[in-house]
């Protein structure tokens, strides 16, 4: 018999192998091929997010040369593409590296005509991976709206519609930038709902809203008064007037496809699986209701595996290190401990592999990990009131470390409990 941490890292596993996205795309291009490229014509390959590398090397085998190809990812993901530049951005804040993959994507675009064809591969994390601050707007400036963003609790469509009225190419940005050439995006989601404009703050598809509603929610979160008034000023502004360029945008794969595989995986373990949630969103402590709920009415003589997707927040209240899979974690250990009965273990990581500003993707609960906090000479209520679910699940010898995965559709929770005896 395996053993609860076994069974929860293969479903896991089972989840990640789902969304590989070299695979997605090759099915995506299989059924539907790419547009003729017209006479005179160039081909122009752009790849962002943290699935970047894998999806520009199935792109590659698609597109003959001559060929430009720019690969924009993160540092963990970071791999030399033969016939592709490859830079890699900063997430979950940009800087520096984020600025100047920008400005190579603007330089790379601006150069085409009409008779060109741009294809654009998108996955999750491409918000900070390529930042190009909207005029008057130092990169500093965005650095601090990204963090206030962080630690407001907003969810990540909230965030990113903020986010699309700060920069040159997202909430279809890119487009302007590419006109007239024509443009076909393929994007794997890793935002719940599969809203593609919220998808690495939508480059390729129109704003979630306008900059009246990004003021408007600046200002109900609490942080309108406290951003750079370059930020303010701009968001006072009129838009542009002239029409959006359009693009085809094609979905590949998304956090829905991969809790199918998490189910599957678990049938054939032999646990009786139920996919309780696939919108498992909002403060990590609204999250762990719901998840506690389930389980205490899951019935108790099976071997039951309940099935959450979703993305959830946080509202930092300290300076500890950790992220949102982790501090769910955390807190299961915290409630489950004395509201649960049975052998039961509660995971949630992130597909990306990443989890916060750490290099874990996630963290295990189980009925020992909260007294294990303690008896490793910590605090655990110290911890999580300081949001260091890090510091503390590594004591219970209780995170997830698996480096990153080269895909991203979001999180995935798993609470599985063997049958009463």
């Amino acid at each position: 018999m395996t053993s609860l941490p076994q069974d929860a890292r293969a479903l896991f596993d089972a989840a990640v192998a789902r969304a590989d996205p070299a695979k997605a795309l090759s099915q995506a291009l299989h059924a539907t091929p790419l547009p003729a490229l017209e006479p005179g014509g160039q081909d122009y390959i752009l790849a962002l997010g943290k699935a970047a590398v894998p999806m520009m090397q199935e792109m590659l085998r698609h597109i003959p040369e001559p060929r430009q190809a720019l690969v924009i990812t993160n540092p963990e993901n970071l791999t030399e593409v033969p016939g592709a530049r490859v830079l890699a951005g900063s997430h979950p804040v940009p800087d520096q590296a984020s600025a100047d993959a920008g400005a190579a994507v603007i330089d790379l675009v601006s150069q085409t005509t009409a008779q060109d064809r741009i294809t654009v591969l998108v996955s999750g994390g491409g918000s900070s991976l390529m930042v190009a601050p909207a005029a008057g707007i130092s990169l500093a400036d965005k650095a601090a709206v990204g963090a206030a963003l962080l630690s407001s609790g907003l969810d990540i469509n909230e965030m990113n519609l903020v986010r699309q009225h700060l920069s040159e190419l997202k909430g279809g940005g890119l487009l302007r930038h590419a006109a007239p050439a024509s443009v076909q995006a393929y994007i794997l989601s890793d935002v719940i709902g599969d809203d593609l404009r919220a998808i690495a703050s939508g480059p390729t598809v129109s704003p979630l809203g306008d900059r009246a509603a990004a003021r408007a929610l600046l200002q109900r979160a609490g942080i309108w008064r406290d951003l750079p008034e370059t930020v303010k000023t701009h968001l006072s502004q009129q838009p542009p007037t002239s029409p959006l360029p359009v693009a085809q945008n094609s979905l590949i794969g998304s956090n829905r496809h991969s809790l199918a595989a998490m189910m599957e995986r678990a049938c054939a373990l032999g646990w009786q699986s139920q996919l309780v949630s696939d919108h498992l969103t909002g403060d990590v402590c609204e999250a762990v209701e719901e998840i506690l709920h389930a389980a205490k009415a899951a019935p108790a003589d099976q071997p039951v595996a309940l099935i959450f997707g979703g993305e959830t927040t946080v509202r930092l209240q300290g300076d500890g290190r950790g992220g949102r899979n982790q501090e769910l974690a955390l807190r299961m250990a915290q409630r489950g401990a004395s509201e649960l009965s049975g052998d039961w273990l509660f995971l949630s990581a992130g597909t990306d592999g990443r989890d916060g500003p750490t290099d874990a993707a996630g963290g295990f609960a189980t009925p020992q990990t909260w007294q294990a906090i303690a008896e490793a000479g910590q605090d655990p209520a110290a911890l999580l009131a300081n949001n260091d679910s890090y510091a503390a699940l590594k004591a219970a010898e209780a995170l997830l470390i698996c480096g990153g995965t080269g895909t991203n559709v979001a999180d995935v929770q798993v609470f599985l409990r063997r049958a009463a005896d």
